[in-house]
């Protein structure tokens, strides 16, 4: 029998249009379709973290979803399983229980290929690099190597000539193996659930930031903060995005995700909510924040 009292996961409203006035109560900037890129031009690819400390706000969901929606634009687009709890794995069809080799093995053995750890998805143009609950011994073995916090770059500078864009989906935690990714990477998107207790973090997340700046990866900078699980018919979602556009401004994204039933579904079906649900407002939503993300990264 349906519950007909599960308003949270209906479908959203129609997607705002260009001049008008978005969720975040801002104009929606006129985002050009971006084009391809020049396959003349060698690939050096464009490295985002995907953090955020607290659990739930939507970190996997959005780097699934993200990824797809960069790759149907013609770039060669490649996800890292940074987690141990290796959610972005399963959320791809991947079991993390059977796999042979996973990224633990590029951080901790140098013998092992990326080629050899590197699957195909169903989505044409993207890539995962898998995790399992192996990932977790790395944060404990990876303490007495030397220059330990760049481990995770010297993987990826071995497969950056072979995209166009790598997102990496960090674990739920200020550690170890989020400062690795937070000091490979050139940018950061936050993903930040439109609730009062994920907006609490985020300080605490923008001075561990600074930190890496500081000491570790002084070109990194933050992308931005994009709002997850907004529900415009509550008026506590409003309340939390009015507030973090007030404490952070334009690097809030206009793009906002919406509460949907679709996003549960995919997770089940192993794939993005691209090829899950193709005309869905969640697919909407990811792809007006794909052309969002490849506006403010100029030859992305």
């Amino acid at each position: 029998m349906t519950n007909t009292n599960a308003p949270a996961l209906i479908e959203p409203e129609p997607m705002v249009g260009a001049g008008e006035t978005g969720p975040t109560g801002r104009p929606m900037p006129d985002l050009p379709a971006p084009t391809p890129p020049d396959p003349s031009h060698p690939k050096r690819a464009l490295i985002i973290a995907m953090c955020n400390q607290k659990g739930g706000v939507g970190k996997t969901t959005t780097t699934i979803n993200l990824g797809a929606a960069l790759a149907e634009t013609g770039r060669k687009v490649l996800l890292v399983d940074f987690d141990p709890q290796g959610s972005l794995s399963v959320g791809l069809g991947v079991n993390p229980h059977t796999l042979d080799t996973s990224i633990y093995d590029l951080l901790l053995n140098k013998r092992t290929a990326a080629e050899d750890v590197i699957t195909r998805t169903v989505v044409p143009g993207l890539d995962l690099l898998p995790s399992n609950i192996d990932l977790a011994a790395a944060e404990v073995q990876l303490v007495s190597e030397v220059a330990r916090e760049q481990t995770l770059r010297r993987v990826l500078t071995k497969v950056r000539h072979s995209y166009d864009i790598i997102l990496i989906d960090c674990a739920p935690s200020l550690g170890l193996l989020t400062i690795n990714a937070l000091t490979a990477a050139d940018k950061v998107l936050v993903p930040l659930e439109c609730e009062f207790f994920a907006l609490r973090g985020v300080a605490l997340l923008t001075d561990t930031i600074e930190k890496v700046q500081d000491r570790l990866n002084p070109e990194l900078e933050v992308l931005g903060i994009v709002g997850t699980m907004y529900d415009a018919r509550t008026l506590h979602s409003r309340e939390v995005l009015e507030r973090v556009v007030e404490a952070f401004g334009e690097t809030v994204f206009h793009s906002v995700i919406r509460r949907t039933i679709k996003f549960p579904e995919t997770q089940v079906a192993g794939e993005p909510i691209t090829t899950y649900a193709p005309s869905s407002a969640g697919t909407a939503s990811y792809r007006l924040l794909a052309r969002e993300v490849l506006f403010r990264c100029p030859g992305a």
